[in-house]
């Protein structure tokens, strides 16, 4: 018996969450606009810093577009919890690259971790289908 009522009209509830909710997919919308706008761009510090990891200036360009997609689909509330989730998780392998590739430091990218999971973990309910829901 499922005792967690999902609905595909799912929002956080209570006007404190609410705001919360907007304030996290607005900064998390702004960092990862401004951040693939500038792998895009082809940024120099950002062409170095794929030069570094060594995958190829194609890599720097895919997750230029994932991060401008994934900033817009944060402000949709449709799309927030996938867009969190999915957003998280790159900022984890993010944090690896830095710890383990480049060097440097990785808060901003364990920064970016906790918004984006926030919001994936507040919109939750549109991740999770109760069996027999579309």
């Amino acid at each position: 018996m499922n005792t967690y009522p999902v609905s595909p009209s799912a929002q956080p509830s209570g006007r404190l969450t609410r705001a919360l909710s907007r304030t996290l997919r607005i900064f998390g919308a702004a960092a990862f606009l401004a951040a693939g706008a500038a792998k895009l761009a082809g940024v120099p510090m950002m062409v170095e810093v794929f030069d570094h990891i060594g995958i190829g200036q194609w890599f720097r360009v895919v997750t230029g577009v994932i991060e401008v997609i994934g900033a817009v689909a944060l402000l949709v509330p449709a799309t927030a919890a996938v867009s969190g989730a999915f957003l998280s998780l790159m900022m984890i392998v993010a944090t690896g690259v830095h710890l383990f590739v480049i060097g440097g430091s990785p808060v901003p990218a364990l920064v970016l971790t906790v918004v984006t999971g926030a919001v994936a973990w507040i919109h939750r309910a549109r991740l999770v289908r109760a069996p027999g829901q579309a």
